[in-house]
């Protein structure tokens, strides 16, 4: 954007001042709180606003909402961030009515495509990896502007399309390899950056969940049924009926659609969905086949495991989620990297010994301890390789070997913990 609404500088002024006593900390969030609208937003001739992701010509549906999840709180007295944020909702509800099986797209109809896949790809379409977050980020985005706002103005015919766009891809999936005609097939030597089995997937069981063919980091699933990703659609699922009953309370055959739907994912989830650790007890796996097959691990992306309660599935405190949690943060977790200058969890999306720094806010913000959330803050400050900024991934051992020097969410995330943490009391002003 050529000039960032006032809101945001008078806010980030505000929350600097309270820094003042961490000016290192201060520089961080003066430059990370706005680095989304300075860097990545355009505002389109139609008013819609487009999101590039960072270093990456296109728009992922899952990051453009990430990405001004910290803005949110703005818009109840801005009408300038508010028309930003509708803009916005709009921009992904027609992306999603374009092709409800991709996850990235291009600010306009010019066919450049990620790579040549054998897909469906449109030329709307940047890439078409069928993540169940992709359509679940916009409808968390409405919802929240709605909670913000009080403003019904986002819940016209074109949200009611996109919701039944959603709810009947979900139903579809419940039963993929009968129902679903998505294939995805990318020629290329990384194993996760493909579908196999003739770009369908390995046979999965009718569960209730919802089946993925990609996890939120744009890997391929080993078993279908990535769990955080069904807890992000239930909640989600949930969220859109409490917009219904308040704003469209007449669809009913919408709202009776939408509870058999979230509870049958629920019910998968527990049925299907946990896994009886010899050391940790009753866990969450990553991902289950629903035969009785289990990926145990967490990934940095969000949804992951770590992020529950603050996606709004479960509480800091349940007991599954505490045993989940004890096992995500220990090197039983295949991606949860312990070197000289940090430790915490990665992706097998970034190299081994790589760690997040969006997993990092992620475990602060859902962390019950202060004295681990001040660590974690910390961490993140002295991780930082003097860049000013949050990365995707950095090594544990030496935070100057980075991947992605501009990545928005890592920022906006990064963000959102540091007033957080201010609201708890835990930085000294």
């Amino acid at each position: 954007m050529k000039q960032i609404p006032a809101s945001v500088t008078a806010h980030m002024e505000k929350i600097c001042a309270r820094l003042k006593n961490e000016p290192k900390l201060q520089r961080l969030y003066r430059n990370c709180y706005p680095n989304t609208l300075e860097t990545t937003a355009e505002i389109l001739e139609d008013g819609s606003t487009f999101l590039y992701t960072g270093d990456i010509p296109a728009m992922w549906l899952r990051d453009s909402t990430a990405q001004v999840t910290q803005y949110l709180p703005l818009t109840k007295d801005d009408p300038e961030m508010r028309s930003i944020i509708l803009g916005l909702i709009r921009r992904q509800f027609f992306y999603i009515g374009v092709d409800s099986y991709a996850n990235a797209f291009n600010i306009e109809a010019n066919d450049h495509h990620g790579y040549p896949d054998k897909s469906e790809q449109g030329p709307w379409v940047w890439e078409r990896k069928y993540e169940i977050d992709s359509l679940c980020y916009p409808m968390r985005l409405a919802y929240l502007f709605w909670k913000h706002t009080g403003d019904n103005e986002f819940c016209d015919q074109l949200y009611l399309d996109t919701v039944n766009i959603i709810v009947n891809q979900f139903i579809r999936e419940q039963h993929h390899m009968t129902e679903s005609d998505y294939v995805f097939i990318r020629e290329i030597d990384l194993w996760q950056d493909t579908i196999h089995f003739g770009g369908k997937g390995s046979p999965v069981n009718v569960t209730g969940m919802t089946w993925s063919g990609f996890r939120p980091s744009d890997d391929g699933c080993t078993f279908g049924y990535p769990i955080a990703s069904n807890m992000f659609a239930a909640v989600t699922l949930r969220q859109i009926e409490e917009v219904l009953l308040a704003c469209r309370p007449e669809e009913t055959e919408l709202l009776a659609r939408i509870k058999t739907l979230y509870t049958e994912i629920e019910h998968g989830i527990h049925d299907y969905g946990t896994y009886l650790h010899p050391k940790y007890g009753r866990i969450y796996a990553c991902e289950t086949d629903g035969f009785g097959n289990y990926v145990l691990a967490d990934d940095a992306n969000v949804p992951s495991l770590l992020s529950a309660p603050y996606l709004g599935f479960c509480s800091a405190d349940d007991p599954i989620y505490q045993n989940t949690r004890r096992f995500i943060l220990s090197e039983d977790n295949p991606y949860y990297f312990v070197g000289r200058a940090a430790k915490g969890v990665g992706s097998p999306h970034t190299p081994k010994n790589y760690i997040w720094h969006i997993a990092l806010s992620m475990q602060g913000l859902t962390s019950n301890d202060p004295l681990k959330k001040r660590s974690l803050l910390d961490m993140l400050v002295s991780t930082d390789a003097d860049t000013g900024y949050m990365h995707e991934g950095f090594h544990c051992d030496n935070p100057a070997e980075f991947t992605r020097p501009w990545f928005a969410w890592s920022n906006s995330l990064f963000a959102e913990f540091v007033e957080h943490m201010l609201d708890q009391g835990l930085i000294n002003e």
